[in-house]
């Protein structure tokens, strides 16, 4: 970004998008603009340029458009915290479950150590990520200008490194030096990075004073602070839209960015419908499909039998057939062989008796 540009948004961040009498045509309270943002707690921009980089929000930021907001927010309660509250709850929801499947594969990949080797390897865990975040907080301090509040913490670093260093000692003499030199790996239950037992002072200290989890720990706090408050601001909410609709002023808020709001929801509806019911005929017609084509391969296969049955059928007619031609061949030889001895005796008989 150059340094006209910055200008441009440290302007638009002060005054506004009207701060040259020009009308944006987007406004604060449109549908399409980020509820996060405008309360600067939106994970895209947080988490931006980090390992967890969830690129642009499918939502519009504007700087000036926060101006606009935080300028009508004085005059008027919009309540936009409820809504970035169910976004961070929703994203936050997400990241644990990956913290957890995260584990369960570190549980089934890592060797299994008893329940003293295991104790004693999380005591280790527990000194180094304590020494790494007071270290990355001794360096945001001296970078602050607080040399004196930063010595302190040092000192308090020392302190723990010897107490790490006895737990390391403790933990090596309880397991074989084959076993010690294994990585042991822990996820970071604010972030879900891979922590190693070996891990160094300085790079643990890079980890907590990483842009990624100091990150997960703004966004952490801030849905907490939001959580504290909702127990009262959704009744709130739910109080002002049903005294905007009876005054008649939902109405004129149905004719703005309601309606659009409105509109905008019954279509992604719509369209969730529509897949839906694309979907079910995409299956209807593959059960149709699969139907058809077993009812054709069994008429196939029933014709392949009536016609092997027929053919067997005239083939046994005509055999015996010609075992019936063969018979009647033989008993007419058989005859004619008879006669022609019967007329050969009578001839004999007759030339005995006229001698």
């Amino acid at each position: 970004m150059s340094a006209a540009d910055q200008m441009r948004a440290m302007l638009d961040q002060l005054m506004g998008t009207a701060r040259n009498g020009e009308t944006n045509s987007v406004k604060y309270n449109d549908p399409k603009v980020c509820k996060s943002f405008l309360l600067a707690c939106c994970p895209h921009e947080i988490l931006a340029a980090t390992r967890m980089d969830m690129g642009e929000c499918p939502k519009k930021h504007d700087l000036a458009l926060r101006a606009d907001y935080e300028a009508a927010q004085k005059h008027k309660d919009h309540f936009y915290d409820v809504d970035a509250c169910d976004h961070l709850t929703a994203f936050v929801a997400d990241c644990d479950r990956k913290t957890e499947q995260s584990k369960k594969k570190l549980a089934e990949t890592q060797e299994a150590l008893s329940d003293e080797v295991t104790g004693k390897a999380n005591s280790v865990h527990d000194l180094a990520e304590t020494i790494g975040q007071k270290l990355a907080s001794a360096e945001k301090l001296g970078a602050e200008g607080n040399v004196e509040e930063s010595i302190k913490l040092m000192e308090e670093v020392e302190n723990m490194r010897k107490n790490k260093a006895e737990a390391e000692q403790d933990y090596r003499n309880s397991m074989p030096a084959s076993s010690y030199q294994q990585q042991k790996l822990r996820v970071c239950e604010v972030c879900s990075a891979y922590l190693g037992i070996h891990d160094n002072d300085r790079r643990l200290a890079d980890h907590f004073g990483g842009k990624l989890h100091l990150g997960f720990i703004q966004i952490r706090e801030k849905l907490g602070e939001l959580q504290a408050t909702m127990d009262v601001r959704r009744p709130l909410k739910r109080d002002a839209k049903m005294k905007e609709i009876a005054l008649g002023g939902g109405e004129r808020d149905m004719a703005g960015s309601g309606r659009r709001e409105i509109e905008e929801r019954r279509r992604e509806r719509e369209r969730e419908r529509g897949d839906r019911g694309h979907d079910r005929d995409r299956k209807r017609s593959r059960s149709r499909d699969r139907k058809r084509r077993s009812r054709s391969r069994s008429r196939e296969r029933h014709r392949r039998r009536r016609s092997r049955s027929r053919s067997r059928g005239h083939g046994g007619h005509r055999r015996h057939r010609r075992s019936r031609s063969r018979d009647k061949r033989r008993s007419r030889s058989r005859s004619g062989s008879r006669k022609i001895k019967k007329e050969k005796e009578v001839g004999a008989r007759e030339s005995r008796d006229s001698e």
